[in-house]
């Protein structure tokens, strides 16, 4: 029972908004994870080209006469739009896909989605832990 004059919300909107917990909790895993693995990724690759050949590094991160826009400021410009257009590209083919099949909400995206593609069948010799695999025969050159 709750204070006079307040009710309790129905069941059906705490676990929306349960639901809702979830999906950001989940998003902002995955959004910290891609993240982390972009600037170790990107970190490496110049920890790389520095080791590789420091005097060219030292050139590129310096304009000079010849150049007069620096390597790092160019190709982190380039790296910036680059990730702009990849990300609004995705983003408007997910958008198109989403409003051609009449969805209202992810969940509705999920069974139009399901209606369209043809479902794969599960046969009883893929269930997991059925067999081993034998990873020299799957490899074994013909």
């Amino acid at each position: 029972m709750t204070a006079a004059g307040e009710r309790a919300p129905p069941a059906e909107q705490q676990t929306t908004g349960e639901e809702k917990m979830r999906l950001l909790k989940g998003a902002a895993f995955l959004t910290s994870v891609a993240s982390v693995g972009m600037i170790a990724g990107f970190g490496s690759t110049l920890a790389m080209a520095k080791k590789r050949s420091p005097e060219w590094f030292q050139k590129g991160a310096m304009a000079t006469a010849a150049a007069p826009e620096a390597g790092v400021s160019l190709a982190l410009r380039a790296l910036g739009w680059g990730s702009l257009l990849s990300c609004c590209g995705v983003g408007l083919l997910s958008f198109t896909a989403w409003k051609l099949l009449g969805a209202h909400s992810l969940s509705d995206s999920r069974h139009r989605m399901q209606s369209v593609f043809p479902s794969i069948p599960k046969s009883s010799g893929s269930a997991a832990g059925s067999e081993p695999v034998d990873w020299d025969a799957v490899f074994k050159s013909k």
